[in-house]
């Protein structure tokens, strides 16, 4: 997967986890809140990960 890719896919993480955690505060469901916020973490952690591997790169 090449690096645009890559941050991409970390950057679609973050914005599904935020609609999600959005979503599940609007209703009231906690779980979809969590969830969301799980997602968001994670695509935050990839995209540091990404930034990191380019720092290095140059």
């Amino acid at each position: 997967m090449a690096k645009k890719d890559k941050r991409l896919s970390a950057k679609a993480d973050k914005a599904k986890g935020a609609v999600k955690e959005n979503v599940g505060r609007a209703v009231g469901n906690e779980r979809m809140t969590a969830e969301g916020r799980a997602e968001r973490a994670k695509g935050d952690l990839r995209d540091a990960g990404q930034k990191a591997k380019d720092a290095f790169d140059r």
